[in-house]
């Protein structure tokens, strides 16, 4: 992963660790008048990210964390899927689709199917294949979990 784009944000101090993951949700109304407001916001809102180095211990005042907040170093993280299984190769490119699995389908396997930070015709590569998914609804659909890197 050390060949992935990193971006420089700010995070709240209790979050700054190497290896956290947060979602990005986007501007909150106390970051309006923030002087540094361009920096954190400066990712792309519903994406995952991991914390790849936390930059110094220099503490930014920050409206939305009670402690301030800190520079870090992130890159998108990998996300975990279900895709057909045709198309789990590991080491290939793919357009994501969201797979046929709506119908009564318990939390853990609609995660799977409707991953958060990952959109319908997302550029991905396929980084691992783990096993399979069964969907006890329709057993004519045939998945596999993934780990996916954007």
């Amino acid at each position: 992963m050390e060949d992935m784009d990193t971006a420089i944000t700010l995070i709240g101090t209790k979050l700054a660790k190497v290896g956290e993951e947060f979602f990005f949700e986007g501007e909150t109304p106390e970051c309006e008048h923030c002087k540094l407001k361009n920096t954190c916001m400066d990712l792309e809102k519903g994406r995952k990210y991991r914390i790849v180095k936390v930059r110094n211990q220099t503490t930014h005042e920050c409206f939305v964390h009670d402690k301030g907040a800190l520079v870090v170093d992130v890159i998108k993280a990998p996300i975990i899927a279900a895709i057909d299984s045709k198309k789990a190769i590991k080491g290939a490119t793919i357009r994501y689709q969201v797979p046929d699995c709506d119908a009564d389908l318990d939390a853990e396997t609609y995660d799977l199917c409707h991953p958060k930070g990952l959109r319908n015709g997302d550029k991905c590569t396929i980084n691992k294949v783990m096993e399979s998914v069964d969907i006890e609804s329709d057993p004519s659909v045939s998945l596999k979990k993934v780990e996916l890197l954007l």
